[in-house]
């Protein structure tokens, strides 16, 4: 039995890897995590085992994809199936323009009948995993609350998707770049909530700007589950009490000693796989696990400093741990 979407892991690019997921992972047990995004075409043309391939532990989790042609997500679905993947998420809010030359991404809000299609095609693939959405509130300037309930209401009656993850804020496909369309499109929670109350039966989830547990909280009184961002990447250890603070989980919480080994043992076997993994691809990720903490700063400088990180060995992990420690006194 799957936990509830109740906390999840927004998708994000070059970020949420095989590498950021087992950390994860090793701090909260059902928080759902969700790959980057990924190109259908890419899993069909190129080696799936370097888009799909996961840690055994990631579980719950779900495989964003990106496209917009129904034979190739269908053909990207089924091979995902195949790689042990809890859900299928469709990407209809990145508005970078490399993905609207593609006719994928946010603009596909304008196209809700190929957007079903592309819902059906991959159902029908992966019979055996959820089929979600992920979509803005809107597109450019539009400010109407409709279009957007129109969109979701067309996709409920015309799919099986039960599940939309409502990034609040418009995709303005000119004039911003996609570090900008993540802070200047105003937030409008209000328009996500209202989902929630126009379509009852759906799972509403919402993402944008939500960095703290009490915003969190604030937000389950409205809707379905919430969805997490750039703060738990910059800052993993907010996931450390999300298990018994939005599951009920009365697992102890993991402490810094117990996660830094772990990483240590994860480090020692992806590196001796000999599949190209090296220190650096591991440790970017770790960078803010000291987050608020006294040797943070140290921390950071040794996992990110070129020469330590040459000898790709696992011991740097436990080696900056005990100066963090030495810091702390």
């Amino acid at each position: 039995m799957l936990p509830k979407r109740t906390l999840s892991i927004a998708p994000m690019l070059d970020w949420t890897d095989r590498h950021y997921r087992y950390m994860a992972r090793q701090i909260t047990k059902n928080t759902w995590l969700y790959t980057e995004m990924i190109n259908a075409g890419a899993i069909i043309h190129g080696d799936p085992n370097r888009f799909l391939l996961k840690n055994e532990c990631e579980n719950p989790i779900a495989l964003q994809l990106g496209g917009s042609d129904s034979a190739d997500l269908a053909k990207a679905a089924a091979k995902a199936a195949q790689y042990g993947y809890d859900e299928i998420n469709l990407n209809c809010g990145c508005p970078s323009p490399r993905v609207q030359k593609g006719a994928f991404g946010a603009c596909l809000m304008n196209e809700v009948n190929l957007v079903s299609g592309c819902l059906n095609a991959i159902q029908d693939a992966a019979p055996n995993c959820d089929i979600t959405i992920k979509h803005r509130i809107g597109l450019d300037k539009q400010t109407e609350y409709q279009p957007l309930a129109d969109f979701v209401g067309e996709l409920a009656r015309s799919t099986n998707c039960r599940t939309f993850i409502v990034h609040a804020r418009n995709a303005w496909l000119d004039g911003l770049s996609p570090k900008e369309n993540r802070d200047v499109p105003p937030l409008r929670y209000d328009y996500v909530y209202q989902l929630k109350q126009e379509f009852v039966d759906l799972e509403i989830i919402i993402n944008g700007g939500i960095t703290t547990n009490e915003q969190i909280h604030q937000h389950l009184q409205y809707v379905d589950g919430v969805m997490v961002g750039r703060e738990a990447y910059h800052n993993p250890m907010l996931m450390k009490s999300w298990d018994a603070q939005f599951y009920g989980d009365t697992t102890p919480e993991i402490t810094y000693d117990e996660l830094i080994n772990r990483l240590y043992d994860y480090a020692k076997i992806q590196l001796a796989a000999n599949r190209g993994t090296i220190l650096r691809h591991m440790a970017r990720h770790y960078l803010g696990l000291m987050h608020g903490l006294h040797g943070a700063r140290t921390w950071r400088r040794m996992l990110s400093d070129a020469d330590l990180l040459k000898s790709n060995r696992a011991e740097l992990l436990l080696e900056a741990l005990a100066m963090v420690r030495e810091d702390s006194h």
